[in-house]
């Protein structure tokens, strides 16, 4: 399933039927090994569900944040602060394929362009659809954005729970995990610290 908007712009929700086969083959071997039954009456679908599940969380390989960007750029003179905060945030952890979650506050100072809102939460998931590290995720997203639009600066900061830590391993179920991205002007203390105030405010 497609979903084209007036800019040619296309989002996707397929899936890749062979690779979903093949997953799913693999998924069954994984669930013999853990000790269960893959022919018993609940898991008989398990595998290709869960094929598909890991499809979807990493559709962002096939994706391209530049291009949604640009898929909705309009020249304005505004050169102030634009922030949208508190973007949810869902990835999987690279090293265990456990989830991670969040929110994720993206702001930044244009430069003779903007961007449509919706745009940077598509630019989240993106690059939140993949096997993921935090740092990495912070500084990906700051980098299109930055690339992109060119503006005066941008800053993002990551606020996550990773269930690798909350169910396995030190098993700290209130651990929060902070990132952060900065260039340009908020690079500048002043700047810096002008955002890190909206983000923690919490206006009605």
């Amino acid at each position: 399933m497609a979903e084209e908007n007036e800019k040619g712009y296309q989002k996707h929700e397929a899936y890749n039927d062979a690779h979903v086969e093949e997953m799913a083959n693999h998924y069954q071997e994984i669930i013999r090994l853990s000790g269960e039954q893959p022919n018993r009456e609940g898991l008989l679908k398990t595998p290709e569900r869960a094929a598909k599940a890991l499809q979807f969380l990493t559709q962002g390989y096939e994706e391209d944040g530049a291009e949604i960007l640009r898929s909705a750029l309009f020249h304005e003179d505004h050169q102030q602060m634009v922030l949208v905060k508190s973007i949810e945030l869902y990835s999987l952890c690279e090293h265990h394929i456990l989830r991670f979650f969040g929110k994720v506050h993206i702001a930044y100072i244009p430069n003779g362009s903007i961007v449509g809102l919706s745009k940077l939460p598509r630019v989240v998931d993106v690059f939140a659809r993949r096997l993921q590290v935090q740092e990495r995720l912070t500084q990906q997203i700051r980098d299109c954005i930055q690339d992109t639009l060119n503006p005066l600066g941008v800053a993002v900061v990551i606020e996550a729970k990773h269930m690798c830590m909350q169910m396995r391993g030190v098993q700290k179920q209130n651990s929060v995990t902070t990132t952060s991205a900065f260039t340009g002007e908020f690079l500048k203390d002043a700047t810096r610290k002008e955002f890190i105030s909206l983000i923690s405010s919490h206006l009605s």
